[in-house]
């Protein structure tokens, strides 16, 4: 039978692959701004969340803010969520070892999912590459780019990882699924070379030791799966394939 699917964070960088996979299916994008195939709902408030999740037996949570409030985002979705829905959420490698704000707050997404009695499963991700872009443009803004001092990133591409979700999506719950990892784990003063080669730009590359638990768990790389590579596309495919950057 083909169940509704609900897909939160359908238009950003993940979601835009997931659901044109998902397109034979019943799929349901909820998003703050009305739009062709998306019903209008939002996390922060609850609004309109009992509709969209009415009936969806998988709900796919791929949304999530550096800003908001995602453990209370997750919670109100539980709560709209049909007793017996398979909740399927997009999390990161190592949240639950690293101190860093943002990364404590999707673990305890995590938790939450684990202990709400509903069908679910977690895939952790390393960074996709459009996030290492947006940490190397405001870096690269300066006339000398620091970076973080002895630390590497092992990005993976969103579209890989979104094969992934609707595979997981089509399936029965599998609690925690294996991490997913990029092809190359490479020094972040690598990867800046990278992106400035293929913006045409010129910046020295400043490595800068960040003190602090954050910074440690950095350098130590807890943020990483080097026995988990299974994307394909590197950084620097990524980037050729960006208009930008082949101008």
């Amino acid at each position: 039978m083909n169940h509704p699917i609900l897909i939160t964070g359908g238009t950003g960088a993940l979601g835009r692959h997931l659901v044109p996979l998902l397109a034979a299916r019943d799929v349901r994008v909820l998003s703050r701004r009305p739009g062709n195939g998306r019903l209008v709902g939002d996390l922060d408030t609850g609004a309109g969340l009992a509709v969209a999740a009415r009936g969806a037996r998988t709900i796919v949570h791929c949304a999530s803010s550096l800003r908001g409030d995602d453990v209370a985002r997750t919670r109100t979705l539980i709560s709209a969520a049909d007793a017996g829905a398979h909740l399927l959420y997009v999390s990161i490698v190592g949240v639950d070892r690293h101190p860093l704000r943002y990364y404590r707050a999707k673990y305890a997404c995590e938790r939450l999912i684990e202990s709400c009695g509903l069908p679910h499963t977690i895939l952790r991700a390393t960074q996709f590459h459009e996030q290492i872009v947006r940490m190397l443009r405001v870096l690269t803004r300066l006339p000398v780019a620091p970076v973080l001092a002895g630390t590497g990133f092992q990005p993976i591409d969103s579209a890989e990882v979104a094969a992934r979700l609707a595979e997981l999506a089509l399936g029965e719950p599998a609690g925690r699924a294996a991490d997913l990892g990029g092809p190359e784990v490479q020094p972040f003063t690598g990867l800046a070379r990278t992106f400035l080669r293929a913006y045409g730009l010129r910046r020295p590359v400043l490595p800068v030791r960040v003190p602090g638990p954050a910074g440690d768990a950095f350098r130590r790389g807890v943020h990483l799966a080097p026995d988990r590579r299974v994307g394909r596309r590197t950084f620097a495919e990524f980037l050729a394939g960006r208009p930008a950057a082949r101008s």
